[in-house]
């Protein structure tokens, strides 16, 4: 950096602070390597200008217009890139009374990018919050989307990357709001190395980047190392410069990161601010928060830890760093917390606005519950802009449950529904408005799927709304309940399981703002039986749960024998093959035999493996002999993609043997492939004939092709109307009458973004993307198989459409080969109904409906004969009634019905209640079918104003038969599956009912 001269008045590219040359006749001083390196400080050298640090270092290039310079009317600056020196830097700067501008968090998350971009790293966008890694739920680090290379099992493409990461963690949610620091969303700024610079490097350059780019004051700095760790130690204290004091070395729990019991490790450097450096170095606490902050943590990952837990070191050493962008922001901005900087202050300031307060004179409280809200809309919106529909499981729990939380606590602070004066509005949109105009610099593509968060984030407020109110009072309740019995019994105030279940059951609040409201009420929850509960249900509900599994076993060893398999089947179906690996049961054998279940890796292959919701081709490998017999025939029913992009090709030995290392010719089924091919671009057409009719905001989430049929998922609200369908398949099928050539391109993933390209959801593309272009109808990033005209579909048919989670539908089609076959056998099945009906086809549904009418009647007049057969047997068992009490004589009636159907037995229990003197109490039980019992209770008012209910009495007596059920305290109807235990329920009603009435009438 030295011999660095800035001649004339300039701003950085960053927007950071304008550099003027100053003259003072003021004392010097010259700038050493420890001085305070702030961006407010300066020294002087001996010319009599002002020395300060410059805070940019990036290799941007500067045109200085305008300005009013003798001889030039423009003037050019360039700042070439550096190595990783930590020398300070003295700069003609501006004079003492120049006030800083604010850094912005946008700016800070330009500089970063910028500052390790000039040290040669490969600026990477963020990765979704929906990861790829199967083994965590959302994007929790920044060094998520690199773990398949630090683990091994992907080759780098790039030795060195810097990312602007957003990432989603709600394990401190109770913690939002309440500390200074705590967030679900937030951004992570990092710079990795994948076996390139290592631990020297990373330092200095993280000491670069906080003194000289952000211009961090030395002095404030604090570090912590691993307890271990004297490489660290060295250069931080001996090349860094940084006392010994302010370096402190911490254990295995708080600096040294680990991948798994075993695998790859390393120890961990953190940087610190000091917020208090005036309380001196002497029993200080890196944890105390009211102090420090921690910004940017270094690991060093050198190690693999073997089973029996010892340390070897790795061939490969890599660098995963983070700094958090809203910690930084909090020091730069100089405010108390990170929620009163630029990257969320505007949305609490948009949620005061709407609760009519004022942030600065809330109390505590108020502005703990504004912070919720600031964090939480920024993890929703963004949640929702990547795919995530409300639900209550998974991911789609989470942001269910940061949307309720934010109602919530909205509620709370005040905000009155959509304040427009319908206080049963929705008022999260418009608070969303505003993450969404601050999301430019963080997420370009949300703004794009405004229209389609916004309409997702409303109906889902408004359907918690409408049990919120229920489901407050009944929460009042409970706890005012658990708090008297403890009062009474001198126990500790609890809520039972049972109680926290039916809230989140039955009025959808989430377990979590259960408890926080019960914390404030000083109620514990018995999560015990909650979980009970919970289990129970997931039991029940059959929940399907997404697995991902790898058969690809000892993976680590065969990425270093297997290359990256060539793919050839966009040209060819069939060619001359190496095989590279066999394996069995996923592990690696040399010879497999005739009989086998194999998995073959090839060198290269037509077969396509399954990616981008395309299936995997079928197809044979041979062994040939000479004369071109076939030695061995391998049949192939599945291949998928492993280790990165290595193929596995899953299938039988039909014939004879295969070995590693032998020629076999691979050829693609040609059939099968071509149905694949059609279901592939009808999906493409069914997405812009979708966007067409019924708008551009909705989009994928998912999409399977098949050899049979697609299948579509999208994002939408309600169930498409027949019109609509009929439009969407009118409109596909004459794209392919229109007999389109298609176009396929491989260009740069931007300019394939600015021509329009659509990106598929969760889907991860390299630099370099393939386009299938349908010229004027649809342009997309997909590397699957397509047909080269449209008129190859032949024709395209709607199966069905569906819903199959809030927000998202599903249509199946069917297209060419399978289309006809769709067709025909529907045709086949209306020749049959016309010869059972004796009507020609158009005549079909007019002769459904008369016979329908008239099974109608039928039925009718059935139910009606069992009515009256219903009725004249409840008037022989009416002489049955036996009287029970002293003082009130009261009726009783309980009987067994038979077979009677249930609606006959009510309509029995009807013509009893009605018949016999108040008070009157009837139980009658049936079996109507096999596994079936109907049971009901008919009170007389009498016997209701006795405090006996119908209701309440039924429901055990129905558990006795394998059942349940329930009603009004006067009439009320059970069923079970148990009928072999209906005789012994009837008994024990009989003697409850005698016991009852017997002590109420006596």
């Amino acid at each position: 950096m030295e011999g660095l001269k800035l001649q004339f008045s300039l701003r950085s590219s960053h927007g950071a602070t304008l550099l003027v040359p100053f003259l003072s006749s003021k004392p010097i001083s010259r700038c050493h390597s420890r001085h305070n390196l702030a961006l407010s400080t300066g020294s002087r050298d001996h010319s009599g200008l002002i020395l300060r640090p410059l805070a940019l270092v990036s290799p941007t290039s500067f045109t200085a217009k305008h300005l009013n310079m003798k001889g030039a009317q423009e003037a050019h600056f360039t700042i070439k890139s550096f190595s990783a020196s930590i020398q300070p830097v003295a700069e003609e700067l501006v004079e003492d009374n120049f006030k800083d501008l604010p850094i912005s968090g946008d700016s800070i998350r330009r500089r970063f990018l910028d500052f390790y971009a000039s040290r040669g790293h490969k600026v990477l966008p963020s990765s979704s919050l929906v990861p790829e890694d199967p083994t965590v739920l959302l994007t929790i680090a920044g060094m998520l989307q690199f773990k398949p290379i630090f683990l091994g099992k992907v080759p780098r493409r790039v030795p060195r990357a810097t990312t602007a990461q957003r990432c989603i963690r709600t394990n401190d949610v109770e913690n939002v709001g309440r500390t200074s620091r705590h967030h679900t969303f937030f951004e992570m700024l990092g710079n990795f190395s994948f076996g390139d610079y290592f631990k020297k490097e990373a330092i200095k350059w993280a000491w670069e980047l906080s003194t000289l780019e952000f211009g961090l004051s030395a002095e404030r700095l604090w570090v912590s190392i691993y307890e271990d760790d004297d490489e660290a130690f060295s250069i931080w204290h001996d090349e860094v410069g940084i006392p010994g004091e302010r370096i402190k070395r911490m254990g295995e729990e708080d600096n040294f990161w680990t991948s798994g019991v075993t695998g790859p490790c390393g120890p961990c450097s953190e940087l610190y601010y000091d917020f208090h450096p005036e309380r001196g170095h002497s029993d200080v606490d890196l944890g105390d928060d009211t102090r420090f902050i921690e910004f940017y943590n270094l690991v060093f990952m050198q190690y693999n830890r073997m089973d029996d837990g010892s340390l070897e070191p790795l061939k490969q050493k890599n660098i995963d760093t983070g700094l958090g962008l809203e910690r930084m922001a909090r020091i730069l901005q100089k405010v108390p917390n990170n929620y009163e900087t630029d990257l969320i202050f505007p949305i609490i300031q948009k949620a005061s606005e709407l609760a009519n307060i004022k942030y600065a004179l809330s109390d505590d409280t108020t502005k703990t519950n504004l912070k919720i809200i600031g964090d939480h809309m920024r993890a929703i919106v963004y949640l929702l802009s990547d795919g995530v529909v409300p639900s209550n499981i998974g991911r789609g729990y989470v942001v269910r449950r940061l949307i309720r939380r934010a109602v919530r606590t909205g509620r709370l602070v005040g905000i009155k529904g959509d304040v427009k004066g319908n206080i049963e509005g929705a008022f999260l949109p418009i608070i969303a408005e505003k993450v969404i105009e601050l999301s430019t610099d963080i997420d370009s593509d949300v703004k794009t799927r405004a229209v389609r968060i916004l309409e997702e984030l409303k109906r889902e407020e408004l359907r918690f709304v409408q049990t919120l109110e229920r489901g407050e009072k009944l929460l009042d309740q409970m706890l005012a309940e658990a708090l008297s019995n403890a009062q009474k019994c001198g126990t500790a105030p609890c809520l039972s399981g049972k109680d926290a279940f039916l809230l989140y059951d039955t009025y959808g609040f989430p377990v979590e703002i259960t408890r926080e409201v019960a914390d404030e009420h000083g109620v514990s929850i018995e999560m015990a039986s909650f979980d009970i509960e919970m289990e129970n249900q997931r039991r029940q509900s059959q929940a399907a749960h997404n697995i991902v599994k790898l058969a690809v076993e000892d993976s680590a060893d065969l990425t270093e024998n297997v290359p990256d398999t060539e793919f050839l089947g966009y040209d060819t179906l069939s060619t001359n093959v190496i095989v590279e690996a066999l394996l069995v049961n996923g592990k690696p054998v040399l010879q497999v035999s005739e009989g086998s279940e194999v998995e073959v890796l090839l060198d290269r292959t037509p077969f396509y493996a399954e990616s981008g919701g395309q299936i995997g081709d079928n197809g044979f490998l041979f062994v040939h002999e000479a004369g071109n017999e076939h030695k061995a025939v391998i049949e192939i029913k599945d291949v998928q993609k492993s280790l990165g992009n290595v193929f596995v090709h899953k299938g039988t030995i039909k014939e004879g043997s295969i070995e590693v290392g032998q020629e076999v010719e691979a050829a693609v089924d040609v059939k099968l492939r071509q149905r694949a091919k059609v279901h592939h671009t009808a999906t493409h057409l069914l997405q812009a004939a979708l966007k067409k009719v019924i708008g551009q905001d909705t989009s994928q989430a998912g999409s399977l092709v098949a050899f049979d049929r697609l299948r579509f998922d999208f994002n939408f609200h309600r169930p498409l109307s027949d019109n609509e369908l009929m439009e969407i398949e009118g409109l596909i099928n004459s794209w392919i009458g229109d007999a389109t050539l298609l176009q396929t391109k491989v260009m740069p993933l931007d300019d394939a973004k600015r021509a329009g390209a659509i990106a598929m959801f969760g889907e991860k593309y390299g630099e370099q993307v393939r386009v299938v272009e349908v010229p004027g109808v649809s342009m997309e990033l997909c590397g699957g198989t397509h047909v080269s005209n449209t008129s190859e579909i032949r024709g395209f048919r709607i199966i069905s459409e569906q819903g199959i989670a809030s927000g998202i539908r599903r249509i199946e089609a069917v297209a060419g080969e399978a289309f006809i076959e769709y067709i025909t056998a529907r045709d086949n099945y209306m020749k049959q109904l016309c010869s059972y009906l004796k009507v020609k086809a158009e005549d079909v549904p007019s002769r459904v409906e008369t016979l329908l009418e008239e099974l109608r009647m039928a039925r009718n007049e059935i139910s009606a004969v069992c009515t009256k057969a219903a009725v004249y047997k409840a008037s022989i068992i009416a002489n049955n009634a036996f009287l029970v009490g002293t003082t009130k004589k009261i009726r009783v009636v309980v009987e067994c019905m038979d077979d009677m159907d249930a609606d006959s037995l009510k309509s029995a229990a009807e013509y009893l209640v009605n018949t016999l003197e108040d008070p009157a109490a009837v139980i009658l039980g049936s079996c109507p079918g096999e596994g079936k019992v109907s049971l009901i209770a008919a009170f007389t008012p009498g016997v209701v104003a006795m405090g006996i209910q119908a209701g309440k009495f039924i429901g055990p007596i129905a558990k006795l038969c394998g059942g349940g059920g329930g009603g009004r305290p006067n009439f009320a109807q059970a069923g079970g599956r148990k009928p072999e235990n209906l005789r012994t329920a009837l008994e024990k009603a009989r003697s409850e009912l005698v016991s009852i009435l017997y002590k109420e009438a006596s």
